[in-house]
């Protein structure tokens, strides 16, 4: 109710100067008590997967808290776990202004922001600062100006900074902000990188005394010939899980609204009614053993229940928790607790 009251406010000003402004706030050393007194205790609905304690099963996804600078803040809201990034090496400054761009009619969100983060030194130092205990992964990326050829290079410095510090690492390969990110995803550029990145994890694994596990992050923009192709070298190279999935290029949705033919990534609503059907093609090409997180158009009750059905183990909002405030978390979490699992 109250954030209702507030969102007016927050969306009279530009996109990202509210994004701003609102993740300043949340960086006071009022927000954690104030998210608290606001939300009430987190939903427990423990699971247990990737050989970590998740207080339940609802996410923030990567993308909204870029520099780990709220993570108090945001673990008040109720959430199970976290992810902060995308982080690259290097501090970036991300794409051109104006960047950020709602479309309120369809409760979606285009972003082109392009990896904009203060760089992983940075990150790392905060996410050691943090009093919340709760379940943390990291997603990483690689600098806009990295050359292709040279993208592993981006993400196994990323993997070896963030490693000892994040509960799981989660790779990015599907943004379409950062160009030529998604070739990535090709089988044979997906192949090298992974088979780096899983030998370089075992390799931590000693000096850490911890297996890191490792998610993938891919793209609703995909034919079933590169979800199977993706899926099988999951298989191959223990990669421990996929979240499906990230924003898209598509725009029938929006066709015709103000900021609708934006260049950048589509979130939001318009890929409500997608999400299931791609969480259920995964599961179908992954089996019952790696983890699968569904992202997109996650909103409400029935959203996180659908996408659970469809053989999601997890759940991440972004989105959503722009245009429903921070009482979406719990609502989400006591959905899912009441709802049968899949079979």
């Amino acid at each position: 109710m109250i954030y209702r009251l507030v969102r007016p406010a927050l969306f009279a000003l530009d996109a990202e100067r509210s994004h701003d402004l609102t993740l300043a706030a949340l960086t006071s050393p009022l927000a954690r008590p104030a998210m608290q007194a606001l939300c009430g205790p987190t939903t427990d609905d423990p699971a247990r997967l990737l050989g970590l304690d998740f207080a339940n099963r609802i996410g923030l996804a990567a993308g909204l808290d870029k520099d780990a600078r709220a993570i108090d803040a945001f673990g008040a809201m109720g959430f199970g776990f976290l992810e902060v990034g995308t982080v690259t090496p290097r501090a970036q400054p991300g794409n051109a202004k104006p960047r950020l761009f709602r479309l309120p009619a369809r409760q979606a969100l285009i972003n082109r922001f392009g990896f904009n983060n203060r760089g992983v030194a940075e990150l790392v130092a905060r996410v050691e600062r943090r009093r919340w205990s709760g379940v943390l992964g990291i997603n990483i990326g690689k600098n806009a100006d990295t050359p292709a050829e040279r993208a592993v290079d981006d993400y196994l410095a990323c993997l070896n900074a963030v490693a000892p510090v994040a509960d799981y690492v989660t790779v990015n390969i599907s943004s379409p902000n950062t160009k030529n990110l998604r070739d990535l995803q090709q089988r044979d550029a997906l192949d090298t990188l992974l088979s780096r990145l899983s030998g370089e994890r075992d390799s931590l694994s000693d000096t850490l005394h911890r297996r890191v596990p490792i998610l993938l992050k891919v793209a609703p923009d995909m034919d079933d010939a590169q979800r199977a192709d993706i899926a099988a070298l999951v298989s191959q190279h223990s990669i421990d899980g996929v979240i499906a999935s990230n924003t898209t290029l598509d725009r029938d949705a929006v066709a015709g609204l103000d900021h609708g033919d934006e260049a950048g990534g589509l979130s939001g609503e318009p890929l409500r009614a997608r999400t299931p059907q791609i969480i259920a093609t995964w599961r179908a090409l992954l089996g019952a053993d790696t983890l699968l997180v569904a992202a997109g158009g996650i909103a409400s009750a029935a959203d996180a229940v659908a996408a659970r059905a469809a053989g999601a183990d997890l759940v991440q909002v972004y989105t959503g928790l722009i245009y429903e405030g921070p009482g979406l978390p719990k609502r989400l979490a006591k959905a899912m607790a009441a709802a049968t699992p899949p079979n």
